[in-house]
């Protein structure tokens, strides 16, 4: 596996494949890998010549200054990964190599900002365009993957790819789950044992969700029993629960054509996002 940190040197290295017939898969990354990238991974290698993956913890995308300081870093970990799992390129660059400086950036994505993890992110989803921009612009990939974990993210990303016309596909990658249930994401890390028990009701109440869909119960009823599911275990805030409309993520309508079910919850100190398609 080559790794670069610059945007010049890897570019260059991309250019080349490319003239010679190559195709780009690309996986970005913040890092902290664990068996849900790696399935990115997979995909990429299936379906393109040659599979880059970025990690970069990017600045702009948080809102919070301390969860920015204590997201983790594993780097030599993350490197034996990627090499296990076959990747070919990894684009490691610096935060100086990505800004500049202090650099304006708004994209109107409409909507699709301000909904769910916009409403209790509020900025996130344009740090998450401005350095997905940045990246598509260095690695150039002729398709790039990303986790059904974060749904909103994968729409946003398409938004961004429609409005500034991009030569990029976006592949969506189903959710990698623990057996029990718990959807794999960095954030695990930071859960205690007992926590984790407690973090397992996200998946359950998504379960009970799309049984009570299937069983005839409405949206409303839906929501209420779920959220009172996640509202019974301990140590575990709700931020939201909702049924939305899968194209849109606006709230489902009759007229919705996909529905899925979206959770985010605090379970001790750790933030938690999980959702079915139903």
């Amino acid at each position: 596996m080559k790794i670069f940190t610059t945007k010049k040197e890897v570019g260059d290295y991309l250019k080349q494949l490319q003239a010679n017939g190559k195709t780009v898969g690309f996986v970005p990354t913040m890092g902290a890998l664990h068996q849900g990238h790696l399935s990115l991974l997979a995909q990429a290698k299936k379906q393109t010549d040659v599979v880059v993956c970025s990690i970069f913890v990017n600045p702009t995308q948080f809102n919070d200054p301390e969860d920015l300081e204590k997201y983790p870093r594993p780097i030599e970990a993350d490197i034996l990964k990627l090499e296990q799992a076959g990747c070919d390129v990894l684009f490691n660059p610096p935060v100086s190599e990505m800004y500049n400086g202090p650099e304006e950036w708004h994209l109107d994505i409409g909507e699709l900002e301000h909904l769910l993890e916009g409403k209790f992110r509020p900025g996130h989803y344009q740090g998450v365009t401005q350095v997905v921009n940045k990246l598509f612009s260095i690695v150039n990939p002729d398709v790039a993957f990303f986790g059904q974990k974060d749904y909103q993210q994968v729409m946003v990303i398409n938004r961004m790819v429609e409005l500034l016309n991009l030569p990029v596909k976006i592949v969506m990658c189903a959710i990698e789950r623990e057996q029990d249930g718990l959807a794999m994401s960095s954030r695990n890390i930071h859960l205690s044992a007992t926590d984790r028990q407690h973090a397992l009701v996200l998946y359950r109440a998504l379960q009970q969700a799309k049984a009570n869909y299937v069983a005839g119960h409405s949206v409303e009823q839906i929501e209420q029993q779920a959220s009172a599911v996640i509202d019974e275990e301990p140590d575990t805030q709700l931020e939201y629960f909702e049924i939305a409309d899968g194209q849109t993520l606006q709230p489902a309508t009759a007229q919705s054509r996909s529905l899925v079910a979206l959770v985010a919850a605090r379970v001790g100190h750790t933030r938690l996002i999980d959702n079915v398609v139903i």
